[in-house]
């Protein structure tokens, strides 16, 4: 016997047969699942593998004015991207780009940095690109592998730098972004607001990327642009209507002083934003495809910090505006009436104990009532008001009032005001025992001390005085349902606080300053009040808050300016604005107001982001206010 025998050959083939016919039915049953059951499953790996995505950006929607003036909208553009297999590649196609187009060497790791953190798209290069640049780029095409040149649309902000802080920027959405989940529905390479306007309702004007197909070989370089695969065309973003006036909005630009920093708004009675402007600002159409490295450091480092809105970031002292609000505390408390005079004349200061506490008029203002102590600013009557009303009630009332709350309105990254809210805050601060309750009260009743208010917060209180006295929600674009803080006032208190503020204009404070903006009283008759904040880190700022007509406003214009040293260089542009808006164009003319501000008013030092109210500290209670009002 031995292993050629026939049985044994017939049996080694009989299991031959079995484990061959097996394997045939194994991969007919593989090649069936693969190309039948799951045909549609490789079909669309193959296309993906085939088939590069490229989005396409939806045009944002235009924001428009009250009257239906654009203030951003879309135009033709072009982007200029690169497909590439690896970083190396990229980098070598972007040196031959460089050769078009002067691209540094920032630029390039950042564009590499991109290309790894997204392979499967395109890596962005250019982002805004000229026709000329994009010919040049055609021209060379053949040297570029994987160059695709798209049009998209391009934002645009026809006023420029004239709105930059109400409308804000558009840029490239990020990854810390992303992971913070800022942006729903964004993704790498999405342009996403990032400031004002534009972040703040982002949701509705971004609309939904497109897609479109470019065809690619086994190695991922461009084979054709034209893929057969159907395209998804992008859906537009919703446009939005504002209450901001544009007209005003640039005259306003058109008339503030040069060097300048400060802020201004206008607003109607009910809350509706007319203008919003803050200086010095800068242009967002620099934002529009990516902002350079250089320009970005400067705008970050330059001392005036142009991206701060100071509308409604920076705090400031309240300053004399504030006597108002102490003025209305004291009249819904009963305390005074209109025609009240305290028991001391101002004969420029006040004696306290063994302290001395200046007015800021030397020769002093006599004998006065309310309304002529809110005319005259006269420090020594609201020293003695404050006193009357006592510190744990200034400070009751003005958190109800909502010195110590954001205004509400329709922009992010709005500041919160400082305000106490009780006497514990002062012991916390400085001690129990190392702050003086009557010092502390005199700061609070000039609107000095430990008090800092936006220009948007104390615009929502002077809105209140003019209307009904019932704080409003400032809004742009959609008003809160939320109800504001009133003012406790009865309607004759309200007018006769709007008297008040009339004298500040008639006879007051703001005379000269009202008269050097043109025109005539009578034409329009004007309220306001002026003040001047106290700065230990440079020249004192400047306030002017005002309505008009004065017996009917309609109109709300509050201004800051920064190192002004007195609130009657803030007066002719304020005044200038409510005439333009309220007896038109034809009455007014854009005649730039000149400060002399001396050269060492703006410190080198000053840092808006480390110290308060714009570089502003608390002023010391050492028991001697020295608050200054102009002549």
């Amino acid at each position: 016997m031995n292993g050629f025998d026939s049985y044994k050959v017939r049996e080694r083939a009989d299991v031959a047969r079995w484990v061959l016919g097996v394997a045939f039915l194994v991969l007919g049953g593989a090649f069936f699942r693969t190309q039948v059951m799951q045909h549609e499953k490789f079909q669309l790996r193959a296309e993906t593998n085939r088939l590069r995505p490229i989005p396409l950006a939806a045009p944002r929607g235009q924001i428009l004015d009250r009257s239906g003036r654009i203030i951003a909208e879309n135009v033709p553009g072009y982007s200029v991207k690169l497909i590439a297999p690896s970083a190396d590649s990229l980098r070598a196609v972007l040196a031959r780009v460089g050769q078009v187009v002067p691209i540094d060497s920032g630029a390039v790791t950042e564009i590499v940095r991109r290309f790894r953190a997204a392979r499967y798209q395109p890596a962005l290069v250019l982002g805004d690109a000229d026709f000329t640049t994009v010919a040049r780029l055609e021209e060379r095409r053949s040297s570029l592998p994987g160059l695709v040149i798209q049009a998209e649309p391009k934002r645009l902000y026809p006023s420029g730098r004239a709105v930059a802080h109400l409308v804000g920027y558009v840029s490239e959405v990020t990854e810390g972004d992303l992971a913070a989940q800022r942006f729903p529905g964004a993704q790498l390479g999405s342009i996403v607001g990032k400031a004002g306007l534009e972040k703040q309702y982002d949701d509705s004007l971004r609309g939904d990327e497109g897609v479109r197909y470019i065809e690619v070989n086994a190695r991922g370089r461009l084979v054709r642009e034209e893929a057969s695969t159907a395209t998804l065309p992008p859906t537009p973003g919703r446009p939005i209507r504002t209450t901001i006036d544009l007209d005003l909005q640039r005259f306003i630009d058109s008339i503030w002083p040069a060097g300048i920093r400060g802020a201004m708004i206008a607003m109607t009675p009910a809350g509706e934003v007319r203008a919003l402007y803050s200086a010095p600002a800068y242009d967002p159409n620099d934002f529009v495809g990516g902002i350079s490295s250089r320009l970005w450091r400067q705008l970050n480092t330059d001392d005036a910090k142009p991206l701060l809105n100071r509308a409604i970031q920076t705090r400031y002292p309240p300053a004399s505006p504030f006597k108002l609000a102490i003025s209305a505390m004291a009249l819904k408390r009963g305390l005074v009436s209109l025609d009240t005079r305290m028991p001391v004349p101002c004969r420029g200061g006040m004696q306290l104990g063994n302290r001395y506490f200046r007015c800021w008029k030397k020769e002093g203002h006599g004998a006065v009532d309310l309304i002529g102590a809110v005319a005259g600013s006269c420090d020594v009557y609201f020293y003695q008001l404050g006193l009357r009303l006592g510190l744990d009630a200034i400070i009751k009332d003005g958190v109800l009032m909502g010195f110590r709350d954001r205004s509400g309105i329709d922009l992010e990254n709005e500041s919160r005001p400082i305000y106490p809210s009780s006497l514990a805050y002062f012991d916390r601060l400085y001690g129990p025992r190392n702050w003086s309750p009557p010092a502390t009260t005199l700061n609070f009743s000039i609107g000095q001390g430990e008090n800092t208010q936006t220009l948007i917060n104390m615009m929502r209180f002077y809105q209140a005085l003019s209307g009904t006295g019932i704080e409003s929600t400032p809004y742009i674009v959609r008003q809160s349902s939320t109800r504001g803080a009133s003012l406790g006032l009865t309607a004759s208190q309200l007018d006769g606080l709007r008297h008040a503020l009339i004298a500040v204009v008639e006879r007051g404070t703001a005379a000269g300053s009202a008269i050097r903006a043109g025109g005539k009283q009578k034409e329009l008759s004007i309220a306001g009040k002026t003040g001047t904040a106290q700065n230990p880190h440079g020249k004192d700022h400047g306030w002017f808050i005002g309505f008009a007509p004065a017996e009917k406003p309609v109109l709300v214009v509050g201004g800051i300016m920064e190192f002004a040293e007195h609130g009657t260089n803030v007066v002719p542009t304020v005044v200038r604005a409510l005439r333009r808006y309220i007896l038109g164009p034809d009455t007014t003319t854009a005649v730039k107001v000149e400060l002399i501000v001396p050269q060492d008013s703006a410190p080198r030092t000053l840092d808006l982001e480390t110290t308060d109210s714009a570089g502003i500290a608390p002023v010391p209670l050492d028991g001697r206010p020295t608050a200054k009002e102009p002549r």
